[in-house]
């Protein structure tokens, strides 16, 4: 099992991403890099372990800048990359699971395990790729219950949680990615600093190998949803939102409509 997998930090908890780091070592061989972005650097002593690669940015690059540093400082020496928060915990067989999921499924191109709160409940990850008016309504609008409606499809509650399933789009939180497709790809689009990287990412693997959901396995993620607390955090989804909506399109957008109609469908019919 040769896995990589990098971790991006900016003033994080040092308890948080101790587990997140020890949960990597714990559950695979491979070389974690951590990308720092604070601006001093972080001190902790499993940045000495040998399999943990420390790199201080000396700014902030955001999400997806800094984990491309880290792509690029392992080149051809992995199979499987894992994109990994720093409020992510697991146990050791998490990614032998997936690994065995990518042997069996040799068109899959990206995982996802079922993702929960601390508390057990799950997180709504899995979801259709965005319009502008999804994102807007669900964000802004002040009526809870069309908020629920609109986030029962976005979110796609009804997706099955006792098989795996083909989606749209999954959250960069925890993705296991197969190497070879993310140096086909060049990583991540680097105009995003903060948001929408991991939609364009997962999309931009969907044109090549399938995207799948994978409740059998599960992890804990604290997941704080800072840009509905913070408005600056807010300010960047923003920014970034628009920035996703002029690359693919506002309106028209082909696959939008396509793999979101092939999933609406699927789960009409399992009903």
């Amino acid at each position: 099992m040769n896995i990589s997998a990098s971790l991006v930090l900016f003033h994080n908890d040092p308890e948080e991403y101790r587990l997140a780091i020890q949960s990597f070592l714990d559950g695979s061989d491979g070389i974690l890099y951590v990308v720092d972005n604070s601006v001093t650097p972080l001190m902790h002593e499993l940045f000495l372990h040998p399999r943990v690669r420390y790199l201080f940015a000396g700014k902030n690059l955001g999400f997806g800048s800094a984990h491309n540093r880290a792509l690029a400082m392992i080149a051809q020496t992995s199979d499987f990359h894992l994109f990994l928060n720093p409020d992510v915990v697991f146990d050791a067989s998490v990614l032998p699971a997936l690994v065995r999921h990518f042997d069996r499924s040799v068109d899959v191109g990206v995982l996802m395990p079922r993702i929960e709160y601390p508390n057990g409940d799950l997180q709504r990850l899995c979801k259709l790729l965005p319009s502008p008016l999804d994102l807007i309504l669900r964000r802004f609008i002040p009526s809870h219950a069309i908020r629920e409606r609109i986030n029962q499809r976005y979110e796609l509650h009804a997706l099955p949680q006792d098989r795996p399933s083909n989606v749209p789009t999954l959250s960069g939180c925890f993705l296991l990615v197969r190497m070879n497709l993310l140096q086909k790809l060049g990583g991540f689009d680097e105009r995003y600093f903060m948001y929408m990287e991991d939609v364009d990412l997962v999309r931009r693997i969907g044109d090549l190998a399938k995207v799948v959901y994978d409740p059998s396995v599960k992890v804990i993620h604290s997941y704080g949803k800072g840009s509905y607390k913070n408005k600056i955090l807010l300010r960047y989804h923003l920014v970034s939102a628009i920035q996703y909506f002029f690359k693919w399109g506002w309106i028209f957008d082909k696959t939008r409509r396509q793999r979101n109609k092939a999933m609406l469908d699927a789960l009409h019919e399992r009903r």
